[in-house]
């Protein structure tokens, strides 16, 4: 076997192999590391008889360093730069002498120092053992002296990639907004330049920094595709160039344009991950090792299943006590939940979304005892104990804002804008972070609480305000936007390292914070306040193209639906929300016996899947007459699980056979809910027959197991 990462001095190339891909560069005469091959493997006199990367024309106007892996100023570049800086004497950009290439097991480390100035970078990429994505980011330190002087950096990227010359360039994105996360566009890619990106301080709902490029001839199991997504839970800005004379390059950091950081003497900025990976399998090919990724290098437990929780928002708003809530709680044991979250209006003068807010303490009429008594009747149920926070967050009506009304982002000449009734605290600064640990820490051990669900109701606003000197990191105001995501990051860290039974998950206003780093550190994602089924298979279609299943928290709840006044079938419902990480949220006090029976059913059924759902490779499946699929197959191919949904129903046009490809031809499926067995043969070239109920928002669950082999 090829080692993982090696490089082969004489020819100044470096190779990065993973099982199913290879990625090599060369290191150009200006000492600037340059791409060369990114595609299926390729042997390595292959690699090293490539053609260095150079301008297709012979013209003084032409870009000659499109393939850079990390774009600077200088020079005859002319695309996005994805390194800006300026020196004390006002000299912009950098200009590298010859990289000195390190090798440490599965990482490469190319040092780059700049001819003239007290700078360096170092482009830094990791290989994992059985994944096909690739890590990259940079660091860049100032090497001098303070007779030096600061560098200014005004753009820091994590990476750059190349695409190979193709015959057309298509881009797969996900937009949205609150209610409507994870839309997938794909369109063909302009000859410009394409900028996805977020300015609120969170990931945001808008856009995700993620993207998958083809020649527009991919499908969902067949075709070359080239994907990235970037590992940050706060602003960020991707650009993709696609230049006139047929060259794709794309580069992306933390940070929206505009932001400006102070790199001082002995100081480094680190970027995060912006990791990659090639498959020529199509867009599920894609998925599957982007989930494989996220599962084994990502989450912070991927070993055992994700409980099945209640979360009481939808039944009682912020009406909460102690007795609604235990009443409830009685019931979602009785359905067979395994977790019950107590969602917001519990803690200070919370009584609606206009006060109490940064409060964290019980409040007194609701809950008179404090939590402690309903936790402990929780777990003498079975259940884990869940709470809902917003530690990031404040209400200028709380005892909080009053006591310390400089906490949160603002700057003393502008007005604070008010979201939802609330502002941000400045995590940046320390005194803030250690509040919110410590108030989060007292929280968790006090009251027993097995899971937290920590949401984040609003954007960024006046951020950066006047420096201030005399305050440890505040002299740079714009390191605000890098600083408090690194503080939220220490924070669910150090409670998962002082608690280690303690789940995370993660929310902003739905999906507001989905990202590679804020699941690093958190255990599932609330996917969409909209918990419509119809509209929840399209935003789950869209949250599968990056993070697998056992992330994607899916919950059912009341009909007709608080968001859209859908009405749908229980059964529909569940079908929906079982492809993910199973919750229930209605009003189980006005459920019915018969629905309540259903339900209890619906989730056993659930709990005999859930590995499957939650472990297994998913594959995306469509038919001809509007029914959407998903498969889940165990990784040895014994169970498999299908869950088949059509939201609506036309006339002379029947549901056709759902082929399912993941099934071995050889081998023969027993219908666990029928008793029937099936040729595998039949089932992956023909089909199977759905039977779905008559009407609109029919549904079934399939679920298979291997008789022989």
């Amino acid at each position: 076997m090829p080692a993982p990462v090696s490089y082969h001095p004489d020819h100044g190339v470096a190779v990065l192999r993973t099982p199913n891909s290879c990625y090599a560069l060369r290191l150009g005469a200006d000492g600037s590391p340059r791409h060369l091959y990114w595609g299926r493997p390729l042997p390595v006199d292959g690699l090293l008889a490539l053609p260095a990367p150079r301008s297709p024309a012979a013209s003084s106007f032409e870009d000659e360093a499109a393939a850079d892996e990390l774009g600077i100023q200088t020079g005859a570049r002319f695309g996005p730069a994805g390194l800006q800086v300026r020196f004390a004497d006002g000299t912009a950009g950098a200009q590298w002498q010859g990289a000195e290439p390190r090798i440490e097991g599965g990482e490469l480390r190319l040092r780059l120092t700049d001819r003239r100035f007290p700078l360096a970078a170092e482009l830094c990429y990791r290989v994992r053992p059985d994944t096909d994505v690739i890590e990259r980011w940079t660091e860049l330190t100032h090497t001098g002296t303070a007779h030096d002087g600061p560098v200014t950096v005004t753009r820091l990227d994590s990476a750059a990639w190349t695409a190979p010359r193709l015959a057309d360039y298509r881009i797969g994105h996900l937009v949205g907004g609150w209610n409507s996360e994870f839309r997938l566009h794909r369109d063909r890619l302009p000859v410009a330049e394409t900028v996805l990106t977020s300015r609120r301080g969170l990931t945001g709902h808008h856009a995700a920094p993620w993207l998958a490029l083809d020649d527009g001839t991919a499908t969902e199991e067949h075709g070359e595709v080239r994907s990235t997504a970037l590992a940050w839970s706060g602003s960020w800005r991707i650009t993709v160039h696609r230049d006139p004379v047929g060259r794709t390059t794309w580069t992306g950091g933390y940070g929206h344009e505009g932001l400006t950081w102070t790199l001082r003497p002995g100081e480094t900025l680190r970027t995060p991950v912006f990791a990659g990976l090639f498959t020529a399998d199509g867009f599920g090919g894609a998925s599957r090792a982007w989930h494989a990724y996220v599962r084994t290098a990502v989450l912070p437990q991927p070993l055992g299943d994700l409980p099945v929780l209640y979360n009481s928002w939808e039944a009682t708003g912020f009406a909460v006590d102690h007795a609604g809530q235990l009443r409830l709680a009685r019931l979602a044991a009785r359905l067979g939940a395994e977790l019950f979250v107590l969602d917001d209006g519990w803690f200070g003068e919370r009584r609606s979304d206009r006060a109490g807010l940064g409060d964290w303490t019980p409040r007194a009429d609701a809950f008179p005892d404090g939590l402690r008594p309903l936790a402990d009747a929780v777990h003498g149920l079975g259940l884990r104990f869940g709470l809902w926070v917003e530690p990031e967050m404040v209400n200028p009506d709380s005892d909080l804002h009053r006591a310390h009304p400089d906490w949160v982002l603002h700057s003393p000449t502008r007005d604070a804008t008010a979201l939802r009734h609330q502002l941000v605290l400045d995590f940046s600064r320390p005194e803030v972070e250690a509040w919110a640990h410590r108030t989060l820490d007292r929280l968790v051990r006090d009251n027993a609480v097995d899971w937290l669900k920590w949401d984040a109701n609003r954007p960024f606003t006046e951020a950066g305000g006047p420096a201030r000197p005399g305050e440890p990191g505040q002299s740079d105001p714009d390191r605000v936007w890098i600083d408090h995501v690194h503080a939220v990051h220490r924070i669910m860290d150090r409670l998962r390292a002082d608690h280690p039974g303690l789940r995370i998950e993660a929310c902003a206003g739905g999906g507001g914070r989905v990202d590679l780093a804020v699941l690093a550190r958190t255990d599932q994602a609330w996917t969409s306040d909209n918990t419509d089924p119809v509209d929840r298979i399209t935003v789950q279609h869209g949250y599968s193209q990056l993070l697998p299943a056992r992330t994607m928290a899916a919950w059912v709840t009341d009909s007709p639906n608080p968001a859209t006044g859908r009405t749908t079938p229980l059964r529909f419902r569940f079908h929906v929300a079982m492809a993910g990480a199973l919750g229930l949220g209605g009003d189980l006090t006005r459920w019915s016996e018969e629905e309540l029976a259903e339900a209890a059913d619906l989730v056993a059924a659930y709990k005999r899947i859930r590995p499957l759902v939650q472990h297994g490779d998913q594959y995306r499946l469509t038919t001809e007459a509007g029914t959407t699929a998903v498969h889940y197959a165990a990784a040895d191919g014994t169970e498999h699980a299908v869950l088949a949904w059509r939201p609506t129903t036309h006339f002379g046009h029947p549901a056709a056979p759902l082929r399912l490809p993941a099934l071995d031809p050889g081998a023969h499926y027993r219908d666990l809910g029928t008793g029937r067995t099936h040729s595998g043969a039949l089932l992956h070239h023909r089909g199977l027959d759905l039977d779905l109920p008559p009407g609109d928002y029919a549904s079934r669950l399939v679920h298979l197991r291997r008789t022989d082999g």
